[in-house]
């Protein structure tokens, strides 16, 4: 051990290093994982003690000399690549733009902030779903017509899923209740892109799963949703409707006014603008995931955030949320 220590020390000791590229073949050569340095440490390890005790010191110290060295070295080089001439520093340095989050998520975080306050996790799935997660397992029949509410894409024998409620099922299988979540994320239909909707979107949806829920616990969650993310006084109404995977099923609207033409405009006159969609869990749902009807109930609803963006921020077309233009982006820094 002593005599190869003494024949590295002798090589070393003879190197010029100049450029970058010579010190990164140094370092690959005596001080990388496979270099000659841990070469010399791994036969140190299984060493006789008495001979450990002879070349410990003089390993150490040889080691400790070839990363001063490269370090020295590293230092100089960089202090000379500081000097190039082919770098001009008389012209101006080039402001450095703060970034900023994009609008549809600063708007799923605000909305899970929300429901967090009211004791709500945050769980998430694959976009990739199989048939019995995104359709079966929600009380969509093989030959239900409520399958055709739904443009499908799919890959192959799975689909990419068209609602986050593919997770609900996935959650509702592996907990037991109670359950309190919330799931954002980004779904798929096969639609016609416009200025109001887009083969892809975001939407979030609530779960709650205990004992004794009832409609009424919904209204007033999203009551307080709505205060929350809308402002206080804003009004909402309940309009009957129908789900496959919940029953009662229900839309719910806030009011928008009608006093300016882009509020006629957007809710078609009525001064009423549908923001999400709700219900009891349908008891055929919780059976699906092995969850006793009889025993527990629950109640669900979702909503297209990036819907909600276009609201919240007075966005004309869905489109530019997606067109990465720097223009938009550079409004929301800060927010």
């Amino acid at each position: 051990m002593l005599k190869d220590l003494e024949i590295l020390e002798r090589e070393t000791a003879q190197l010029v290093i100049n450029t970058p590229e010579e010190l990164e073949q140094f370092r690959l050569t005596y001080l990388s994982s496979k270099g000659k340095l841990s070469q010399l440490m791994d036969a140190f390890r299984i060493l006789p003690p008495e001979e450990k005790r002879s070349s410990g010191k003089p390993l150490n110290e040889l080691k400790a000399k070839l990363e001063d060295f490269f370090k020295e070295r590293k230092a100089a080089l960089s202090a000379d690549t500081s000097n190039d001439l082919t770098i001009d520093t008389t012209l101006p340095v080039g402001a450095r733009v703060p970034g900023s989050a994009h609008p549809i998520k600063i708007v799923e975080s605000t909305l899970c902030d929300i429901f967090y306050s009211l004791g709500f996790d945050i769980a998430d799935g694959p976009e990739i779903e199989d048939d019995w997660h995104n359709f079966g397992a929600l009380n969509f029949a093989e030959d239900h017509p409520a399958r055709d509410m739904q443009d499908t894409f799919f890959i192959g024998e799975k689909v990419l899923r068209t609602h986050t409620s593919s997770v609900q099922i996935r959650e509702m299988e592996k907990r037991k209740p109670p359950i309190r979540l919330v799931m954002p994320g980004r779904v798929y239909r096969n639609e016609a892109i416009s200025s109001r909707s887009n083969c892809f979107f975001h939407q979030i949806e609530g779960l709650y799963i205990d004992k004794g829920v009832s409609f009424a616990d919904l209204k007033q969650t999203l009551y307080y949703f709505v205060q929350q993310f809308f402002g206080e006084g804003t009004k909402v109404r309940f309009r009957s409707s129908y789900f496959p995977f919940t029953e009662p099923s229900a839309e719910m609207d806030i009011w928008a006014g009608t006093d300016t033409e882009e509020n006629r405009r957007l809710t078609k006159g009525t001064g009423w603008l549908e923001v999400l969609g709700c219900g009891m869990v349908h008891p055929n749902v919780l059976k699906s995931c092995n969850i006793d009807p009889e025993e527990y109930q629950g109640f669900a609803f979702g909503l297209g955030i990036d819907r909600i963006t276009l609201l919240k921020y007075g966005i004309g077309d869905i489109r530019d949320l997606f067109h990465n233009d720097i223009r938009l982006l550079s409004q929301f820094r800060g927010l």
